[in-house]
């Protein structure tokens, strides 16, 4: 499939989709389960692995850092490390890698010396001041003055201080930043939340048992309260499962055209969060009319196009965190869908409502889907274009950040496209 083509309009099967399709492995788990073994010492082997853009910069920054990295073939990485990462050369280039940039923040701490982490004119637009601010509190030097990438660390072999108190209503990902890095200092180290509020709990859990499977010792001594020890990890083999997020598009395309894709692991096999969304697309036509995203942050671009052709309005609630992601996905959303018919999409505050109408497919309704390089934008609204004729969806490379096979997932599945040749 050429993805490098400028825009890939749709051409609606009129057939119930069917095959076997498999997710690619999980890029949360993947970033995690990579920097883990890049701090390790001795040889892991990671399969099942992602292989994208956000995890190729997550993999070349560890090189950068003195860590070995193989990839004998396209699902799998060979790490060996050392147990101590080694300040780069130069800056380290992240793009718009949200895990990896946040991640590679906290480890940076670890380096004895000086580390720039910086990021695409995307990633220097997304917050990173809660974690700066978590990291200082602890006694490491770091600096970064617009709240936002580039950020500098004078890392010194570990964190000064035994205890910060962070705010994570933004992102999780600044509590499992903290959590991972933890574990290679030489004292222990007590991380607990400012509030309640956290962005995506469950993929707490998910750092949690990564570190664990490569030796760290955390205790959780009160709610929301961790203390990790300074153990150091220790190479392991680790198997990374499909990704959820992924495979939400898949699920909905299924309900969308009364078809039965079969992607080889049940939805009760995944331990990611997004993957509760498979619930409520199986409701479809049938969705509630209120959906919290709070904790399936990046299923609700899926659910929001699906809930385009429901049989009554849907209100998603507890989502205004996706205004800092990729893009402004609640705006993204908003646009897209009133893109293909005013007030189909609307804001409400922080609050997205979708005007639903089964009526909607079958028709032609000829739109231009701004993606704002947001691999999800991208994937989500491709599933309008199985229902609905005229949807063309612009920059449609930007799924390799996650997901690069897509379009290729879909023509295996009888979709095809106008223009560009798969």
């Amino acid at each position: 499939m050429n993805t490098e083509a400028e825009k890939l309009t749709m051409v609606p099967p009129g057939h119930p989709l069917e095959g076997r399709v498999s997710p690619p492995g999980s890029k949360s788990i993947t970033n995690r389960a990579l920097l883990l073994a890049g701090l390790a010492k001795g040889t892991s082997r990671l399969t099942g692995a992602l292989k994208s853009d956000d995890t190729r910069y997550m993999a070349d920054a560890l090189r950068a850092m003195g860590v070995r990295i193989d990839e004998p073939d396209d699902t799998s990485f060979i790490v060996t490390g050392t147990g101590r990462l080694s300040a780069p050369e130069r800056p380290l280039f992240l793009g718009n890698a949200g895990t990896a940039t946040r991640f590679l923040t906290a480890a940076a701490a670890l380096v004895d010396g000086t580390v720039v982490v910086d990021g695409d004119s995307h990633m220097r637009k997304r917050p990173i001041a809660p974690l700066v601010e978590a990291l200082s509190a602890l006694g490491v030097t770091v600096e970064a003055e617009t709240g936002c990438p580039p950020v500098t660390i004078a890392g010194r072999g570990g964190f000064p201080g035994e205890r910060v108190t962070i705010d994570a209503g933004l992102s999780s990902q600044y509590v499992s930043a903290l959590l991972m890095a933890a574990a290679g200092g030489d004292r222990p180290v007590e991380i607990g939340l400012a509030g309640e509020e956290i962005g995506a709990r469950g993929y707490i859990d998910l750092t949690l048992a990564a570190m664990r499977t490569f030796g760290a010792e955390v205790t959780e001594p009160g709610p929301s309260l961790w203390r990790v020890q300074p153990t150091g990890y220790r190479a392991a083999d680790f198997l990374v499962e499909p990704d959820a997020s992924a495979a939400t598009y898949l699920w909905a395309a299924e309900v969308l055209t009364g078809g039965r894709i079969d992607l080889g692991v049940a939805a009760d096999a995944f331990s990611q969060p997004d993957a509760r969304a498979q619930r409520i697309i199986a409701a479809f036509p049938h969705m509630p009319a209120l959906i919290d995203g709070s904790q399936m942050q990046d299923a609700v671009p899926t659910l929001a196009v699906l809930a385009a052709f429901n049989e009554t309005p849907v209100r998603f609630t507890g989502i205004e965190n996706l205004r800092v992601k990729e893009c402004d996905r609640i705006r993204a959303l908003s646009i897209g869908l009133s893109n293909i018919r005013p007030g189909l999409g609307i804001e409400e505050g922080d609050d997205l409502l979708v005007a639903s109408d089964p009526a909607l497919a079958g028709q032609t309704l000829p739109a231009e889907i701004d993606t704002f390089a947001d691999h999800r934008i991208a994937m989500s609204f491709a599933l309008a274009g199985l229902k609905i004729h005229g949807i063309t969806i612009l920059d449609p490379g930007c799924v390799a950040k996650t997901y690069p096979r897509y379009w290729r997932a879909l023509a295996s599945l009888g979709v095809t496209f106008e223009g560009v040749a798969p």
